[in-house]
């Protein structure tokens, strides 16, 4: 296929670099990022959509979002998908597939779980909201850049799915960093804590694939200096999101909003900027006596 790429940060450039790799023709743009191996360069957001069979953007926000589809929309050629695989609000998402279904294009919101190692690796999970039909044409896309593609429902789904699995995600990483914190001070060794929660009703990924204690578990981030997979401001961004999400739709999420302050403190007032979010274990044991 003929891909327009938008938006080749962290997260875009090595997905980019994997569709190159299989084949596909990828024009790429980024206003400040370089362009990966395989990718040829566009001088404008507009250039890189032109002729698309598909225009993947990888973006930071809802606005940035909105403010890309204004300009790639009216230059992608009638029946193009427009496939958003950037981690924005509910309502950013389902304007911009209006507005590109509007101009006679397929729309898609598919954000995606797996961070940094699995868009390098080409593992990514896909969270999808949009038409089957669309779907269905971008699927090949997905198995190249990821291992797993759930089509969610209609346009918003995508991101629906997402806000509510990383709400989950941050509630259990800071219940998983409380519980060692606790079995610290009770005196119970790390690993015996792991061997018996990674098995019993405690386990979670968490725990079991991502433990924030270092030299516990699988290698994770805390064996790394927390070195970010996923950065805590961008938990905080998630959090957000679902918190946003929680008040538009007047649902009650008092652990997503109590998730939502702790990360804030962490990353506005603590250390947790350019940490993992695992690194929440370290708010917890700093607090000891």
């Amino acid at each position: 296929m003929k891909i327009g790429f938008i938006g080749l940060g962290n997260m875009g450039a090595p997905m980019a670099a994997n569709l190159a790799a299989a084949g596909h023709q990828v024009t790429g743009f980024d206003t400040a990022a370089p362009e990966p191996e395989g990718v040829t360069a566009a001088a404008s957001a507009a250039e890189a959509a032109r002729d698309a069979d598909v225009v993947i953007t990888m973006l930071p926000n809802g606005q940035i979002l909105r403010s890309v589809a204004a300009q790639v929309i009216p230059a992608m050629p009638a029946g193009a998908v427009l496939c958003d695989c950037s981690t924005v609000d509910v309502d950013s998402a389902r304007a911009v597939a209006e507005q590109a279904r509007a101009a006679g294009l397929g729309a898609l919101d598919a954000p995606v779980s797996g961070g940094i190692g699995g868009a390098q690796a080409g593992t990514l999970t896909f969270m999808v909201g949009g038409v089957g039909a669309d779907f269905a044409r971008v699927a090949p896309l997905f198995e190249v850049m990821g291992q797993k593609a759930v089509h969610c429902g209609d346009s918003g789904a995508g991101q629906a799915a997402k806000i509510c699995n990383n709400m989950i995600l941050g509630v259990t990483m800071i219940a998983t960093c409380e519980a060692f914190a606790l079995a610290d001070r009770l005196g119970l060794d790390r690993q015996k804590m792991f061997d018996v929660v990674s098995t019993s009703s405690g386990y979670s990924w968490s725990m079991n694939a991502y433990c924030p204690a270092p030299g516990v578990g699988p290698v994770s981030p805390a064996d790394n200096g927390y070195k970010p997979g996923f950065a805590s401001e961008l938990m905080l961004k998630d959090l957000n999101l679902s918190q946003q999400a929680a008040s538009s739709a007047g649902a009650e999420t008092p652990m997503g909003a109590l998730a939502r302050q702790l990360y804030e403190d962490f990353v506005e007032r603590e250390d947790g900027r350019g940490r993992d979010f695992s690194a929440m274990l370290s708010r917890f044991v700093g607090h000891m006596p």
